[in-house]
This record gives structure tokens, C-alpha cells and sequence, in this order.
């Protein structure tokens, strides 16, 4: 079973102590806001536990903090289901809401969203949440992260509906943007309120460093995720391309997945060793050098956090027969239409 898969992480991270309010806030806000529109789509999204990977990918976010934190994961995730393999159709609605989502962080605050729908509503209050008290430069290099991915998005939905499939070469470079990481890291400086400065943040090291932890994180998914997507006939996955691209059976195709999984894990670990090098190089001081310390410490909690979550969370296993698991089987992303106005 690709979600009992175990990898070998060398370190630890801490898990927040904040689970139990901010969970009962969120789930509260995700009905507010008609993010589940079903009873059926409100229990298929607490089965996913997206509070447990919140509290391990951000752990020293306050409670408070941590609630904003929260309803900004469910957007993605909530986002990705909306994806129907079984309704190409749908591509140009999803290219439209993408393009409002990247367009919010670039309009004055509380600018009214253009394309209506539960998640640009949503998006739009919790963007201003989630940038108040950072800086013009974290705002930026957010707003191009978070735009990169939905963009990418959007070209996944195109694929799909040509019927095209990557080579695994294309797909890992795609794969890297699809996953969500960088901006994921970047919200890491806001959840403890720092920002890595911004020559560490621009250097070569780092760059790399954030794509080894994008690769990892983005393989660890496809491999946990394995089943859930083949039921939807999703070809967006590190299996699925060796299976059609190289040939190999499921079975090899799964052990190439992982032994790919763990080289970059590797990488990750030798480019974090010379982050000591580099601050040399860039003669930071000591509140600079922790603040990029800081930085790779919130890399380190998403793999860490995010493998932790992935072992356990509902949204890579529904069972079979259930409400998901059929539409799965149908190839529908999600029990909720959440792309049409309220």
C-alpha cells in the first residue's frame, strides 16, 4: 500500500500545542465561508485532518496565527478536488478562479473579487490576514510563489483535458511547481513572524535548497497519494509517468518512485550543510544568520510535517464505496462544486 511507504527523515520537529481551538475556529470558518456545501463534503474534509499537518508544518505559530494558517491550507487543497478529470469542461472556469487567486495579493487591501465564487471570497480574507505585518519584499516573493503554483494548476487541467501525458523529466520540473512548496516555506517566515534576508534568500544554496525540499515533499505526496489518484484516472503522478513512461510495471514503478524520493532527501541534506558556508560568504551577522537558520528550520518542518501527515490523513485513503471513493471512480474531484457563486 503506497501509503503505509516509510521514508527515513533525519531530524525531528516539533508539533504545536494549539490543535484542539484552532481546529474548532477553522472548521467553524470552512461552513461560514460555504468551502463544504454537503454534510457528505463537510465529513470528507474533516477526514482529511488538515489541522494536524498545519500544526506540524507550522508549530510555533500562535493559536491565533495558527487559525489563519489553517484556512489558508484548505484553499489549496479544496482548490485541487475542483479539478474534474470526468469534465474537461471545466478547465476555463478553473483557469479564471486561478487567475483571480493570483491576482488578489497584487490589488489594494480589501479589494472586492472580481470572479465570485466560496474560494476567491475565502482567498481574499484570508490573504489579508496572512501578509498583515510582513514586508513589501515577503508580499512579492509570496505573491510569485503562490502564482507559479496556480498557474501550474491551471496547465495540469489543460494536459488532462488534451489527454496528455508528461515524460518524467517534464513532469519532475512540473511537479516542482504543482506541489506548492516555495510559497508553503514562505508562509513558514510569517507563522513566527521573521523574514530570511532577502541576499540569503536570492542565493543559488537556498534556491536549491528549496528545490530538493519541493522534490521530496512533491514525491513523498505522489507516492502516499498513489491509489487515490489512480481511482480518479490522474495521470499527475511520480508512479503513474514511470508506468507509462519508462515502462516498468506498478510494482518497479513504485520502488523507482521512492528510491528517487530518498536521492533528493539527500541532496536536502548536503545542500543544508553548507548553509553555515554561505552565510560566511554573504558576512551575515548573528540575527541574520538565525533568521536564515529560521528559514531552514521551516523547510525541515514541512518534511518533516507534511510525511508525518501523509501516513495517516483520509484525503490518500478514502474507503471504498464511500461518498469520495465514488467520485472519484467517476472522475470527480470533489463531493462540492465550489467554483460557482453561493
Amino acid at each position: 500500500m503506497p501509503q503505509d511507504v516509510r521514508f527515513e527523515i533525519p531530524f525531528t520537529t516539533p508539533v504545536s500545542e494549539h490543535l484542539e481551538y484552532a481546529r474548532e475556529q477553522h472548521l467553524r470558518w470552512v461552513r461560514e465561508m460555504g468551502l463544504v456545501r454537503s454534510q457528505g463534503g463537510f465529513e470528507e474534509y474533516q477526514s482529511w485532518d488538515l489541522p494536524q499537518a498545519a500544526i506540524r508544518t507550522y508549530p510555533h505559530a500562535s493559536a491565533e496565527d495558527m487559525v489563519v494558517l489553517m484556512n489558508w491550507f484548505s484553499l489549496a487543497f479544496l482548490f485541487d478536488d475542483q479539478f474534474d478529470a470526468a469534465r474537461p469542461d471545466r478547465a476555463d472556469r478553473v483557469a479564471d478562479v486561478a487567475r483571480e487567486l493570483v491576482a488578489t495579493p497584487l490589488r489594494p487591501a480589501g479589494s472586492t473579487p472580481r470572479v465570485v465564487c466560496p474560494i476567491t471570497v475565502a482567498w481574499t480574507q484570508v490573504w489579508e490576514q496572512l501578509a498583515d505585518g510582513m514586508s513589501q519584499a515577503w508580499r512579492t516573493r509570496f505573491a510569485a510563489s503562490w502564482g507559479r503554483f496556480l498557474v501550474a494548476h491551471s496547465e495540469e487541467v489543460d494536459l488532462a483535458a488534451r489527454g496528455d501525458r508528461l515524460g518524467l523529466d517534464a513532469y519532475t520540473a512540473f511537479r516542482r511547481r504543482t506541489v506548492g512548496i516555495h510559497h508553503s516555506i514562505d508562509a513558514g517566515e510569517r507563522s513566527r513572524r521573521f523574514e530570511v534576508p532577502v541576499q540569503a534568500q536570492a542565493h543559488p544554496l537556498m534556491l536549491a535548497l528549496r528545490d530538493a525540499a519541493a522534490d521530496t515533499i512533491g514525491f513523498m505526496n505522489d507516492i502516499h497519494s498513489f491509489e487515490r489518484e489512480k481511482r480518479r484516472g490522474d495521470g499527475h503522478n511520480l508512479i503513474a509517468v514511470l508506468h507509462h513512461d519508462r515502462g516498468y510495471d506498478w510494482q518497479d514503478a513504485a520502488d523507482e518512485a521512492v528510491r528517487m524520493t530518498e536521492e533528493r532527501l539527500r541532496d536536502y541534506v548536503r545542500l543544508e550543510s553548507e548553509v553555515p558556508a554561505m552565510c560566511a560568504e554573504l558576512g551575515l551577522g548573528d540575527d541574520e544568520r538565525a533568521r536564515v537558520w529560521m528559514g531552514v528550520e521551516a523547510i525541515r518542518h514541512w518534511i518533516n510535517g507534511n510525511y508525518e501527515w501523509g501516513l495517516v490523513t483520509g484525503r490518500y485513503s478514502a474507503l471504498k464505496n464511500s461518498p469520495a471513493a465514488v467520485a472519484e471512480e467517476q472522475g470527480r474531484g470533489s463531493l462540492d462544486d465550489l467554483l460557482t457563486a453561493v
